[in-house]
């Protein structure tokens, strides 16, 4: 597949005008540099470096222990792979909560360090203050509400956000907040169909759903979940696009396989010396 000649570098402009004229967005998580040159060829308008790599990457719990070391050393393999795609970081755990100066710090390491366009943050009205901040620092920044995997142990697991009038309305009003406060577009995720499209007629600028619906202005997964890599979790949200991992578990046991029957390496998998040097090579062993 080859990348178009005309393509161009998806900006936040890109991204407002899709919102604009109703064209869908599209996003993947990647946390490596062929991940990247993968999505970036597929013509993915977003890549997101999640804090989810600390699950399907990492092999944590859940997203909570990643570091900021961690994060920056994805980001920028990312990067690395990335010429087209927009892409966001995320804040890790404890990265942006303890105080103000500490989150406008890291979320510019964020850029500076891990070459991000932008970065992520979970929370609602809480984290205006916090947004307005790195907003102001020239910091493009991408909110993050519904089910907010970092705070899961407070909202009582992976849990489904807004299911009644009322706290349907407390995602209306934290998705504003968010926008006035300068975000250029938020995730929903684990959202009620009809509270995400709401939610996004009345937001200027776009929404990203993640288990909230097709009406949101776009739409991301976790490359690992898609691809049948991580089934450790199986959320309902997530369509299986392929079965990498029973092709791959099949690959490594054809290769166990053709070893232990000396099919592999074979002739052609193997280099040859010239048959003089050989010749002479073998002499001198007598």
């Amino acid at each position: 597949m080859q990348i178009p000649m005309n393509r161009k570098k998806v900006t936040l402009l890109t991204l407002q005008d899709k919102k604009k004229r109703g064209q869908p967005i599209s996003m993947l998580t990647a946390y490596d540099y062929p991940t990247a040159m993968l999505v970036d060829e597929a013509e993915i308008d977003m890549l997101l470096v999640g804090d989810s790599l600390g699950m399907v990457v990492l092999g944590y719990e859940s997203t909570v222990p990643v570091s900021m070391r961690e994060m920056l050393h994805h980001c920028r393999a990312v990067a690395r792979g990335t010429k087209y795609a927009f892409t966001v970081g995320d804040l890790p755990f404890m990265s942006y909560q303890v105080d103000i100066a500490t989150a406008v710090h890291n979320a510019g390491r964020l850029l500076k360090n891990g070459r991000m366009d932008s970065v992520k943050l979970e929370g609602g009205q809480e984290m205006v203050p916090t947004i307005e901040a790195i907003v102001r620092a020239g910091i493009p920044v991408m909110g993050h509400i519904g089910l907010t995997p970092q705070s899961q142990s407070k909202l009582g697991g992976y849990r489904v956000q807004g299911k009644t009038a009322v706290s349907a309305l407390k995602l209306l009003a934290d998705a504003l907040a968010l926008e006035a406060a300068g975000c250029f577009a938020i995730v929903l995720e684990a959202v009620p169909a009809v509270v995400a499209a709401k939610i996004s007629q009345r937001l200027h600028i776009p929404t990203i759903g993640i288990g909230a619906g097709a009406s949101c202005d776009g739409q991301v997964l976790v490359f690992h979940d898609m691809l049948g890599l991580y089934n450790q979790i199986q959320p309902r949200f997530v369509k299986n696009y392929a079965d990498l991992r029973s092709t791959i578990i099949e690959a490594f046991i054809t290769y166990r396989e053709d070893i232990a029957v000396h099919n592999f390496p074979s002739e052609e998998h193997t280099y040859p010396m010239k048959a003089e040097e050989e010749k002479i090579f073998l002499d001198s062993l007598d």
